[in-house]
Formats: C-alpha cells, sequence, structure tokens
C-alpha cells in the first residue's frame, strides 16, 4: 500500500505540479487549497505525510499545523514563498518537522519526501525489535516501544522530530555531537547549512522537558560546538 501525502497550497498550478511527480514516485496524493479544507481532508484521510503552503487564505499553514500537531505527529514539511527566516524559524515552533522556500526544486522535495517518511519507517522497526526498552533518567522516562516521553509520570507531547533528537542524544549520553551532526543523523540528510533548524528544535524540547528551560539539566549546550544528553 502506496503511502499518502496531503498536499495544501492554494496555488493550483503548484499542487497539479506537486501531485504529478509525487504519484510519479508512487505515493498516493490527496489535495486541498486552503488551511480549513486541508484539516477537513487531514482528518478523513489520515495521511502519512503533509506538505503545507504557509501563506494561505481562510486558515493559514502556520495555523493548520499548530491544530494538527495538537494530536498527530505525522511529518509536516512547510512550503513558503517568502525568504525571511522568521518563515521557517515560525514554522518549526509551531511544530513543523522540514521546510522548503519557493521556488524548489522537484528532486529537492522529494528527497526531503523520502527522509522524512524514511526516519519515521526505521524509528517504528528500530523500535519493534528493541521489544520493552525504556531510557530512564530523573524524572524522564523514553519508551522505545510506545514511542513517548513520561515527565514524572505524565506523558509529554512531542513532534516525531523532537521524540527523534531527545532519543538520539539520550542513547548516546555525555557523546557531544556538533549540529551537523545532528541534522545528519536525526534529520537524516544535508540541511544545507541551516543548523538553526537544530537549535529550535532544542529549544522546543528544552521547553517540554526541563523544570527550567533556560538553566537546563538534560539537554547541555557545549558551546562553540553542539549539544549532549547529560544524565
Amino acid at each position: 500500500m502506496s503511502e499518502k501525502i496531503l498536499v495544501v497550497d492554494d496555488e493550483a498550478a503548484i499542487v497539479d505540479i506537486l501531485k504529478f511527480n509525487l504519484e510519479k514516485e508512487g505515493y498516493s496524493v490527496v489535495t486541498a487549497y486552503d488551511g480549513e479544507e486541508g484539516l477537513n481532508i487531514f482528518h478523513k484521510e489520515g495521511p502519512d505525510l503533509l506538505l503545507l503552503d504557509i501563506m494561505m487564505p481562510i486558515m493559514d499553514g502556520l495555523t493548520l499545523c499548530k491544530k494538527i500537531r495538537e494530536n498527530s505527529a505525522v511529518p509536516i514539511i512547510m512550503l513558503t514563498a517568502r525568504a525571511e527566516e522568521v518563515d521557517k524559524i515560525l514554522g518549526l515552533e509551531f511544530g513543523a518537522d522540514d521546510y522548503i522556500t519557493k521556488p524548489f526544486g522537484v528532486r529537492e522535495l522529494i528527497a526531503r519526501v523520502k527522509a522524512n517518511l524514511r526516519r519515521i519507517g526505521m524509528n517504528q522497526q528500530s523500535e519493534k525489535e528493541a521489544g520493552h526498552d525504556l531510557l530512564k533518567f530523573d524524572g524522564i522516562t523514553i519508551d522505545m516501544t510506545q514511542y513517548e516521553v513520561n515527565k514524572d509520570g505524565t506523558v509529554i507531547e512531542l513532534t516525531v522530530r523532537e521524540y527523534e533528537l531527545l532519543k538520539f542524544l539520550a542513547s548516546q549520553k555525555q557523546q557531544i555531537f556538533s549540529r551537523e551532526q545532528l541534522l545528519e543523523q536525526v534529520w537524516g540528510y544535508e540541511y544545507y547549512g541551516d543548523v538553526r533548524t537544530v537549535d529550535v528544535t532544542v529549544r522546543r524540547l528544552r521547553e517540554k522537558i526541563e523544570d527550567e528551560p533556560s538553566n537546563p539539566r538534560f539537554i547541555i549546550t557545549k558551546r562553540g560546538i553542539g549539544y549532549y544528553f547529560k544524565d
């Protein structure tokens, strides 16, 4: 059964191009032309990945992303026609896993789609093989069979990328990783040097798992190098 992708963009030409190329790669594609329609189709179709434009009528892509993140960790790639970094950072802050700026090459976008879907499949398979493995720290439990994180007995809602980053660092505690290494290991492909993607995800993680995000106990910054997990 082919993986299903939801494309939400108010530019019909963009939707047609994406649909054609994604279907040529073997994906099943459903489409919408505004955020509200996209949300309805998301609940109806249950796609495996979303491509969301930021600037749309009725409901913009950032709002749609935020609504989806209320109860789903499905991979989300944001599309933006604006070059301002604020668009990219806001997309990540709202829970997006990835972003790509228009105009983009179809090959690059397909690579992003494949990488995000492949990463999900790899994590699900590895966790299935791992049995009931748990990573336990002071008040934090990472359950690799349930794909969830608990803090003091309460489940923390994480995006797929947040979970993957936390699990990767916690599995190799005390080992320092550069931002470039984390992009390669967690995101699964070259990110064209935009290491701020890592910084934004780390900041979101700290806000969720740390008692004092500004004075973290678990995810520690090694100035000038990167990050590591401290037990």
